[in-house]
């Protein structure tokens, strides 16, 4: 629905939200990069939406554990997470993605976490 990284909001709303975990839209280039990760302070656990809900196809789990070492360059791995993007419902109307491949997005999840915190 919308589109640009974090760079606009990063400053501001990351060193000021009364959040714990911030749960971050990565699984395209429209999100832009890891860079504004340096504006989140130390109190708080980053959790990557890095694989996608919009499409049913499976990412690799090897790219995605690249994915999850660059943003490493800006908040340490122990307060890094990985998540599919916003849930299986981007929007009102929901996305073409079927029971089962939901479900082999949620075992990427595991496998790629496995392979990254062990």
């Amino acid at each position: 629905m919308s589109e640009g990284g974090y760079e606009a909001i990063s400053r501001q709303l990351f060193k000021t939200i009364k959040a714990q975990r911030l749960l971050l839209e990565y699984d395209d280039a429209r999100s832009g990069g890891f860079e504004p990760l340096t504006d989140v302070p130390d109190d708080k656990f980053v959790v990557l939406g890095l694989i996608t809900t919009k499409r049913g196809i499976l990412e690799s789990p090897d790219e995605l554990r690249q994915q999850i070492s660059r943003a490493g360059r800006y908040v340490p791995l122990e307060r890094l997470g990985l998540s599919p993007q916003c849930g299986f419902a981007s929007s009102v109307i929901g996305n073409v993605i079927s029971p089962e491949e939901q479900r082999l997005k949620l075992d990427l999840v595991v496998k790629t976490a496995r392979l990254v915190w062990g």
